[in-house]
């Protein structure tokens, strides 16, 4: 799929190379066979089969970053690798696809450094595996993204735990074996929270499915938790202290949100080019047009600008040296660049954008999505100047 401007920014940056280079032509190759023939099914039938998900995990993409212990690899591997991920899989042009395949990438790893160990290697190497799909439930219909409001209860009872409540806008709702679901089990505010490993053939979990604007392909649920009875043995981390771990959860996230859209807009980008290059109007070429080039140059200096504020962001988290204000920065800086180049590749493509076919199309319908999942804009620019100390 695509030429060479799609992933030749890598060869030019000091943070990625040789095996980040062999990393991306081995999800290249997979993505070309097992996906692009068949997303424009997958988007008419609303889910991605699971029967991708065991290829993806027999190709290692399910355990890029996670332990060989549960069969993941782990040796050699920096969150430079885990963004070429994001980069590759986005050649589907389908974050639905995405969505579909990674959720485990947040939620699995509070089961393996938070949970009991025992019931991590029971579960974690069938998810790493493609044999199950692991879910992050945190999104309650009445709070969004202030997860220190979260009202689903869980209360002891003797070796269980009874929750009641409900979550909403879950990624794989539909299709997920098991969710790491935010729970109150204490006071209000973020010191009551904490993390347990839900089975969704649990009794009294029902689950109904969410239509959407974009991310077709990839289903997305309400959650209903009326008397689910969960053993003691599957709280990840302590009782009451399970805010601090999402937290952290929720930096990668932004940071793999935010390279999913320099990603699809490079995609959108490449396209433009080519329509550009052999639409005639009034003569000659679209693109031989000055406002046309100037528009496929404005482009590029936004996508570069922010994949180089990313990329100095994964090294920063690597050294343990990002911050939650960086991290909530980059993802409005990554998602408003999406949502202006997406609106000018449609621009381009004119009318054609506007009709099923293209993949401008289909991308700009899941630009709301990402803007808002993971920290709405508002939320984010509010934390960034809470923790910089604006207006204090």
């Amino acid at each position: 799929m695509r030429g060479n401007i799609f992933d030749s920014w890598r060869g030019r940056s000091p943070y990625y190379g040789e095996t980040h280079e062999a990393l991306a032509a081995s999800v290249r190759t997979f993505i070309a066979r097992e996906a692009l023939p068949f997303v424009d099914r997958w988007e008419d039938d609303g889910v991605v089969p699971r029967e991708f998900h065991r290829k993806a995990g027999e190709a290692g993409l399910l355990g890029l970053g996670f332990p060989e212990e549960f069969g993941g690899t782990s040796i050699g591997i920096d969150s430079f690798h885990k963004l070429v991920l994001v980069d590759e899989t986005a050649r589907s042009g389908s974050g639905g696809v995405q969505s579909g395949l990674f959720t485990h990438a947040v939620s699995m790893p509070l089961l393996i450094e938070h949970g009991d160990p025992a019931l991590a290697r029971e579960v974690a190497p069938r998810i790493l595996s493609g044999d199950r799909i692991l879910a992050i439930a945190v999104t309650e219909p009445s709070g969004g993204s202030d997860v220190a409001a979260l009202k689903t209860r869980a209360r002891r009872e003797g070796d269980d735990f009874i929750v009641d409540g409900s979550k909403t806008f879950i990624s794989n709702g539909m299709r997920a074996d098991y969710f790491v679901t935010a729970v109150r089990t204490g006071g209000d505010g973020m010191g009551g929270i904490s993390m347990l490993l839900i089975p969704a053939e649990s009794s009294g979990l029902t689950r109904t499915p969410l239509r959407k604007m974009g991310w077709h392909s990839g289903d997305t649920a309400t959650l209903h938790f009326d008397g689910v009875r969960v053993p003691a043995r599957h709280l990840l981390g302590e009782e009451n202290k399970g805010f601090r771990p999402i937290l952290r959860n929720f930096n990668w996230e932004r940071l793999q949100a935010a390279q999913q859209c320099a990603s699809f807009a490079r995609i959108a980008h490449e396209e433009a080019i080519e329509w550009a290059g052999q639409r005639i109007t009034f003569g000659q070429k679209l693109g031989s047009h000055p406002v046309i080039r100037s528009k496929l140059a404005d482009m590029q200096r936004q996508i570069d600008a922010t994949q180089a504020w990313i990329d100095l962001c994964a090294w920063q988290y690597d050294h343990t040296l990002e911050t939650a204000a960086d991290l909530a920065l980059l993802k409005v800086q990554a998602t408003r660049m999406f949502e202006q180049v997406l609106r000018e590749a449609a621009q381009v493509l004119g009318g054609a954008s506007f009709v099923r076919g293209t993949l401008t199309e289909r991308i700009y319908r899941e630009v709301r999505v990402v803007a808002i999942g993971g920290g709405s804009e508002e939320i984010l620019l509010d934390l960034a100047g809470r923790q910089l100390g604006f207006g204090t």
